[in-house]
């Protein structure tokens, strides 16, 4: 189910309609930087298991778009294609044969504050599956992105992202290359700006007590472009949302070896990428990277270029977005 569909814009205007029908500039998320050819190392061996070991890799060169997907961008796509994404979709109760109904409707995940401090360890405390929520109604019913038309788009699954990636005629960089573009060409750094991280609020993450008190102007998503560039030109590779890579998660990087650093290397097969924890999901999991607004320094310290963590390819959340790539990285 989905709601209204504005007509197809002209391609040759530079905006978009979304929601009230007003213009919106839309070329942010389609610019595109050039990322040249380069060994790296990719990883880390200082904070959390998953981004270990530290290894060197090469990627060639290739072209990421600037920005975040926006919400206008994504209205372009679904008004040309029709597409429908996955959190609009009904369910078909075959497959969740005992499930209540109400859970059966379409909907997101969508993160809501506590009304004070929890226990950590239970994320079901902060999120709440939300029957209608998806991109146009972020909140849920009655919410809406009118008023966001700069904002990443978010309760995007990853087959969400790859067609509008394919639409794009681009697609959803590796977990190198996202890496290899956020880190900015600042080898072995801590964020995507350098070491220090006591310069005042350089990106989107979430400042203040997690998961019930931000910070005035924080626990939320932001105007894409809101901070300062790294070194490449590229916004929010440091919170805001995380971003879809393409790559099948593993719990850990390959171990380095042999003389050569691994080529345009990919992640593991899908069949690593399973939750062992939870062998009752049979969905295969891909790698997000860049953290987003709630990542916090007392829960979640993953607004880095060497954190990462496994995202269910049928899942998209009120914090998950996505940015595209293309291999051809001339005339930019």
């Amino acid at each position: 189910m989905t709601g209204a569909r504005s007509s197809p814009p002209n391609r040759a205007d530079p905006g978009s309609e979304l929601g009230d029908g007003r213009a919106v500039d839309i070329s942010l998320a389609t610019a595109l930087r050039r990322i040249p050819a380069q060994t790296f190392t990719m990883g880390s061996d200082r904070h959390y298991p998953e981004e270990r070991p530290a290894h060197a890799v090469t990627v060639d060169a290739f072209a990421i778009e600037a920005h975040q997907v926006t919400n206008a961008e994504y209205e372009r796509f679904v008004a040309e294609t029709g597409y429908v994404t996955v959190a609009e979709r009904p369910l078909d109760p075959a497959d969740f044969p005992g499930a209540p109904a109400q859970n059966l409707q379409p909907g997101s995940m969508v993160f809501a504050r506590t009304s004070g401090p929890v226990d950590l360890r239970h994320l079901n405390l902060w999120w709440r599956w939300t029957p209608g929520a998806s991109w146009r109604h972020p909140e849920g019913p009655g919410s809406t992105v009118a008023e966001r038309t700069d904002h990443p788009v978010v309760h995007i699954a990853h087959e969400d992202a790859a067609a509008y990636a394919h639409w794009r005629g681009r697609h959803l960089p590796t977990e190198a290359q996202w890496e290899a573009a956020a880190r900015g060409g600042l080898e072995g750094a801590e964020f995507t700006w350098g070491d220090a991280n006591d310069t005042g609020p350089l990106a989107n993450y979430w400042h203040g007590d997690f998961p019930w008190r931000p910070d005035a102007g924080f626990g939320h998503t932001s105007p894409v472009g809101s901070y300062p560039p790294n070194a490449y030109g590229l916004f929010d590779t440091a919170g805001n949302v995380w971003e879809w890579t393409d790559d099948w998660y593993a719990a850990r990087h390959p171990d380095a070896g042999g003389c050569c650093a691994p080529h345009n290397p990919r992640g593991g097969g899908v069949e690593k990428s399973y939750d062992p924890r939870q062998p009752q999901f049979r969905v295969p999991r891909k790698v997000i990277k860049g953290g987003s607004f709630l990542c916090a320094d007392s829960y979640c310290r993953r607004y880095r270029p060497a954190a990462r963590r496994p995202q269910m390819i049928d899942t998209g959340m009120s914090h998950i977005g996505f940015r595209c790539v293309t291999a051809s990285a001339a005339n930019i």
